[in-house]
């Protein structure tokens, strides 16, 4: 089958590839048995070939064998034993598993050709992969999920980053929203201002009583945009298929962003920095409106009461 990565396992090694077990459609690992030579497919795999459990599919290996008609390719029929969808249609359309001994006889190796080792730390992957590096012998290396998933992983920093200057401006135009109400409010309360300072009041007095207007309405509305952007992140699956059924449409087509669903995952080292930096933005926009309310002259603002 053109395409197709596979990976041989042992049934007593189902739990440590726990996330496929778990996510098993038809089927399970442990019917994986030696010379049974039955495979597990993906889901988006299993729908193009337009297999079903109990079907057989042929499988053939690069490796051949030399013949007076030349060279012929390996060829083994594989009856399929179950379906998994792991959520990520890179591997549901390109990836099987076959139990390692029929995978040792297919591809004649005598046995494992390699490791998978799992971290309790994914993000030390990197590091991990290249001491292994240093360390082995000419003939066998490392690689982590990083270097596997290269282009996929850089993608998304991108978007990251221009979901960062997205939100960055979006707050900025909420700011200048917050100067423009108060300057209104200021030259609507003129005449309140400066009987405010015919009675005694001090300019820092007047600027404190705007500055604290204007954090009062920056924390409202921060807390009011934290609450309901968790709201919709804890949800965002649930709202994303009720709008997808409503007008048939879809968000994230999986054979160009590889995910069949979105992914949503609120973090507080994400959100925690936002939220600040938002509220201390709102509170340099009260700056401005402040100070020229501090500045109103009281004969100035009387003169045509």
């Amino acid at each position: 089958i053109k395409g197709v990565a596979v990976t041989g396992i042992e049934p007593k090694a189902e739990k440590s590839v726990s996330n496929v077990a778990t996510v098993m459609r038809v089927g399970k690992l442990s019917d994986l048995k030696p010379g049974s030579f039955n495979i597990v497919i993906g889901t988006d795999l299993a729908r193009s070939l337009g297999v079903v459990p109990g079907d057989k599919i042929s499988m053939m290996v690069p490796q051949g064998q030399f013949t007076p008609a030349g060279m012929v390719p390996r060829m083994k029929q594989f009856t399929v034993s179950g379906v998994f969808s792991s959520g990520h249609y890179e591997y549901d359309s390109s990836m099987s598993f076959i139990h390692l001994n029929d995978a040792a006889a297919l591809y004649r190796t005598g046995g494992p050709t390699g490791l998978r080792l799992k971290l309790k730390d994914m993000q030390g992957a990197p590091v991990v992969a290249r001491n292994l590096n240093s360390q082995l012998q000419d003939g066998y290396y490392a690689f982590d999920w990083s270097r596997q998933n290269r282009n996929w992983f850089a993608a998304v920093q991108v978007e990251k980053r221009m979901m960062g200057i997205i939100l960055f401006l979006i707050v900025l135009v909420g700011a200048f929203g917050l100067v423009s109400s108060l300057v209104m409010t200021v030259n609507s309360k003129r005449s309140d201002i400066a009987i405010l300072r015919t009675q005694g009041a001090s300019q820092g007095s007047i600027m404190k009583i705007f500055m604290i207007q204007g954090m009062f309405i920056g924390f409202v509305g921060v807390a009011i945009g934290v609450g309901l952007g968790l709201l919709i992140a804890f949800n965002v699956e649930s709202i994303v298929n009720i709008i997808e059924a409503m007008f048939n449409v879809q968000f994230l087509p999986k054979d160009i962003y590889l995910i069949s669903n979105m992914p949503s995952e609120p973090r507080a080292d994400d959100i925690i920095p936002i939220a600040v930096f938002s509220f201390l933005l709102s509170l340099a926009a009260t700056i401005y409106p402040s100070w020229r309310a501090a500045r109103i002259q009281p004969a100035e603002a009387l003169r045509y009461e």
